[in-house]
């Protein structure tokens, strides 16, 4: 299993007509697609297959081309209509909207390395093991969102992000040596940023407020709290404000429970020697 789950049929028209849109916007500000995009840092194919919708565009895509193509709010209005996010799980993609957002996304993990931290060959060992099996197609368009999503940790640099994670998930070598190492390597990387936090809850600790199951936490930039759960091919959003405000206080005992962020670095950097 892995966080973002499977993939539906395509349905083109909403992207097609969203695509329409930035084409309309680029010839009106007079610039190709290769000038558009150089400008929103983005190649020409991706722009390309935007306006042919062929792609769904990514929120940092949609954020840049409304500054860029000067929008008024256009995009992001028509960005809220369309149907389908490749790479994503139906039940993930409104969780994926609001974290592209956030003033702040707290992860706890249990089960493998969460997504925004994952390495690509990670995530592909993840993908090509997933069943029923992926199809090349399949794999690829995962890979992408995975990337696109990982983004939001160096391009939101006033965001503040928090994970933590069982030590059981780090030291599985999934991938194998090499990619367990870079894959720590990766993580330690991450985790020297000012805006991101990696805490580790020791495998000798016999207790702590997260055994109910792995949990995501975020707050809105209108300073409202949310939650996500995620089950086997599930996920659960929860915006009542009772049972979000229990997973926050879990959420903060299980970050005096974990190691220290410098004892966690300290493992860390034990656990990529060692491999």
């Amino acid at each position: 299993m892995t966080n973002d789950g499977y993939t539906e049929p395509e349905t083109s028209d909403s992207l097609k007509a969203f695509g329409e849109v930035v084409k309309t916007l680029r010839k009106r500000a007079g610039l190709t697609q290769e000038e558009c995009a150089a400008l929103v840092r983005y190649s020409r194919e991706t722009i390309a297959s935007v306006e042919q919708g062929r792609r769904f565009p990514s929120p940092t895509f949609v954020e840049r081309a409304e500054s860029v193509l000067d929008a008024f709010g256009i995009l992001r209005a028509a960005a809220k209509h369309l149907s389908r996010q490749p790479g994503l799980a139906s039940w993930f993609r409104r969780w994926a909207l609001l974290e592209a957002q956030a003033l702040c996304l707290y992860t706890y993990e249990n089960r493998l390395i969460p997504g925004l931290l994952q390495i690509e060959p990670y995530a592909r060992t993840l993908f090509e093991e997933q069943l029923p099996p992926l199809s090349n197609e399949e794999i690829e368009e995962k890979l992408v969102a995975r990337v696109e999503r990982q983004l939001l940790l160096t391009e939101r640099p006033n965001t503040a992000y928090s994970f933590i994670i069982e030590e059981h998930v780090l030291r599985k070598q999934t991938g194998g040596p090499e990619t367990h190492r870079a894959q720590i390597e990766h993580i330690l990387r991450m985790s020297e940023r000012r805006n991101i936090e990696v805490q580790v809850m020791e495998q000798s600790r016999a207790h702590h407020a997260g055994l109910d199951g792995p949990m995501q936490l975020l707050e809105t930039p209108e300073n409202r709290w949310l939650a996500y759960c995620e089950g086997q091919e599930s996920g659960l959003l929860i915006s009542d404000s009772k049972v979000v405000g229990m997973l926050q206080m879990r959420y903060a005992r299980m970050r005096s429970q974990a190691l220290t962020l410098e004892d966690s670095q300290s493992l860390l950097r034990q656990m990529r020697g060692a491999t």
